[in-house]
C-alpha cells in the first residue's frame, strides 16, 4: 500500500512554505490529520490554528488573500466545504480571491468516524459554485503536483483528498497536465472514467478484464472543474460502453459531470459506480467500500454486463 494523499500534501505544502514566504497555512484544530503539522514546523509564523471553526478559518484565509497572501485553508472535507459553505460562497468565490481550500478524509474511506464526517456531497457543492476550480488526485505523486499547480494560480480552488494509504498509479517523475484528462489504458468500446482512489479500482478491474479478452479505457479525470469536455467528448465519441467511478454521491459528481458532457456531444448510457444517493454507516474503510459497491468488483461486474449487451 502506497502513502495517503493528505500525507504527500502535507509534505508537498511544507516544500512550498519553504519556497514562498506568500504561502500562509490555516488550520481548524486538526493539523496533525491534515498534515498541515508539517508546514507549522517549516515557518511557524505562518501558520494559523483557527480552532474547530471552519467558517472562521475561511474568513481568515480571505483576508489574507485580499492581503496579498497565498492562504491554503485546510480541515476535513465534510466540514470545510459543508460546514463553511456560505462563507465559501461569499468571501472567497464572489470576489474571486486566491483561496485553497484543501479537505482531507473525504468519502467513506473515513470509515470508523461515521456518516457526520463522510464527505460524499463536497464535489457536487464545491462544482456548483461559479468559479471554484475542484481537484481530486489519486495518488500521493499526483496530489504533490496538484498542490503545487494550484499553488501557481490565482484562481479559488478546492482539493480533495483521503485518510487511507492508497496504492501508487504514478512513477515519480511524471509530469501532469491538469487541463486534460488523463488516459492510463487505451483500449476499445468501453471506457472507465474515474477519480480519486477509484482510479485504482477501475486499474484492477481492467487487469480481470483483459484476462477474459476485454480491454476497456481507463482514465483519470483529476480536475472535476474545470472538466476537459473536449477530451472526454472524444472518449465518448470512440466508445458505446461508459462507466463512471466515484466515492461520492452520483448525484452531481463526476458521473453526472461525464453525463452532462454525453448529452451535449455524444449521447451514451452510463453507468454510476458510486453511492447510490444514500449515505454509508460507520466501519472499517475496506468493507465500507465493498459493501457500498465501490471496489474493483462493482466496476468488473458493471462492464461485464454491458459487454455482454
Amino acid at each position: 500500500m502506497g502513502k495517503a494523499t493528505r500525507e504527500a500534501y502535507g509534505e508537498q505544502l511544507a516544500e512550498l512554505v519553504r519556497e514562498n514566504p506568500r504561502i500562509v497555512v490555516l488550520d481548524a484544530d486538526l493539523a496533525g490529520s491534515t498534515k498541515t503539522a508539517m508546514a507549522k514546523k517549516e515557518a511557524p509564523e505562518r501558520f494559523f490554528d483557527m480552532g474547530i471553526a471552519e467558517a472562521d478559518m475561511i474568513g481568515h484565509a480571505a483576508g489574507l488573500a485580499a492581503s496579498g497572501y497565498i492562504p491554503f485553508a485546510s480541515s476535513f472535507s465534510m466540514f470545510c466545504t459543508g460546514r463553511a459553505w456560505e462563507q465559501v460562497r461569499n468571501s472567497i468565490a464572489y470576489p474571486h480571491l486566491n483561496v485553497k481550500i484543501v479537505g482531507t478524509h473525504s468519502g467513506i474511506t473515513v470509515g470508523e468516524d461515521g456518516v457526520s464526517h463522510q464527505a460524499i456531497e463536497d464535489i457536487a457543492t464545491m462544482r456548483v459554485i461559479p468559479g471554484m476550480e475542484v481537484y481530486v488526485p489519486c495518488d500521493a505523486v499526483e496530489t504533490r503536483a496538484v498542490i503545487r499547480y494550484v499553488a501557481g494560480t490565482k484562481n479559488p480552488c478546492y482539493v480533495r483528498l483521503g485518510r487511507s494509504g492508497v496504492e501508487d498509479v504514478y512513477a515519480p517523475d511524471t509530469e501532469f497536465d491538469f487541463s486534460k484528462i488523463r488516459v492510463l489504458n487505451q483500449g476499445k468500446n468501453i471506457a472507465i472514467f474515474a477519480t480519486g482512489l477509484e482510479v485504482q479500482e477501475a486499474l484492477k478491474a481492467m487487469k480481470r478484464l483483459q484476462a477474459e479478452g476485454i480491454n476497456p479505457t481507463v482514465i483519470d479525470v483529476c480536475s472535476l472543474k474545470p472538466l476537459d469536455e473536449a477530451g472526454i467528448a472524444e472518449i465518448l465519441k470512440t466508445h458505446e460502453r461508459i462507466i463512471t467511478a466515484e466515492e461520492h454521491n452520483v448525484i452531481g459528481g463526476l458521473g453526472d459531470a461525464i453525463a452532462s458532457v454525453a448529452a451535449e456531444t455524444a449521447p451514451r448510457r452510463i453507468t454510476k459506480i458510486g453511492l447510490q444517493d444514500r449515505y454509508a454507516e460507520s466501519g472499517p474503510s475496506a468493507e465500507l467500500l465493498k459493501k457500498y459497491g465501490l471496489t474493483d468488483e462493482a466496476i468488473y461486474q458493471a462492464v461485464g454486463r454491458k459487454a455482454s449487451e
